[in-house]
């Protein structure tokens, strides 16, 4: 068996089970008639159809598949990254799904599955800022973005479609192949940098390729009230020149 088929199978596998899915069920997601068993034990060969099934339905770069590049994700900034599914009320209207921290640790395996969605709670504001766009609630962990989350909270975020929309002085919850995060956001061209309102933290660098889905956050819901702090216009000020340096070092 040859080193490329071997990358191919091994990335494959890894790639199902990251995707929590049975043989049979990656199977038929990629238009397969049986199920993957003969591809990961190298008795098959992955088709052409099966690498093109991976990166419409995946967005998975055939060039990592055979271990040719270690970008695994391919998304332009003009791509589509709304969510794939949605939940209902008995109104017909979208439920916002709240994620905590727990749940957060397998959403990105978990973004296509309904019946996974079905396992979280999820609740409807009938208000007119929460109509007309998908939303959704994620519990903040950590001190990061301190202090305007506090871990614990939960933002309520709106889906957004695509990179290109993102801005500078917006907050975001950005969903990545192994972790979702929520922080400032800078592109540059296929970088991205995903910035924390605390300056403890550093800046984390992510490739546009692996972005899986970005949420802008429009509000929160917080255990605790707080005076606004005399220094925030300081502390605003801050923040605005860090993003400065870091669009220079780009």
């Amino acid at each position: 068996m040859s080193k490329n088929l071997n990358t191919e199978i091994r990335h494959f596998k890894m790639l199902r089970q990251e995707l929590n899915l049975t043989q049979q069920a990656f199977a038929e997601r990629l238009g397969i008639k049986n199920s993957t068993a003969d591809i990961e034990r190298g008795k098959t060969r992955i088709s052409g159809e099966v690498v093109a099934a991976l990166l419409e339905q995946f967005g998975i770069n055939p060039l990592w598949l055979f271990g040719k590049s270690e970008q695994k994700y391919l998304r332009s900034t003009e791509q589509s990254i709304l969510p794939k599914v949605v939940t209902l009320n008995s109104s017909e209207n979208e439920n916002i799904v709240l994620v905590n921290v727990r749940a957060s640790a397998g959403y990105a395996h978990n973004l296509q599955d309904p019946q996974w969605y079905d396992t979280l709670p999820a609740f409807d504001l009938p208000l007119p800022e929460y109509r007309n766009a998908s939303h959704r609630g994620f519990q903040v962990e950590g001190n990061s973005m301190h202090p305007v989350l506090h871990s614990g909270e939960w933002v309520i975020a709106r889906a957004v479609e695509k990179l290109s929309d993102i801005k500078e002085n917006l907050i975001y919850v950005v969903v990545l192949p192994d972790t979702v995060v929520v922080k400032k956001v800078v592109v540059s061209g296929e970088k991205l940098q995903l910035v924390s309102i605390n300056r403890e933290y550093p800046a984390i660098e992510a490739n546009a390729g692996d972005v899986q889905e970005i949420w802008q956050v429009i509000s929160k819901i917080s255990g605790q009230l707080e005076m606004a702090s005399q220094n925030l216009g300081t502390w605003a000020e801050e923040i605005r020149s860090e993003l400065k340096e870091i669009r220079k070092r780009l």
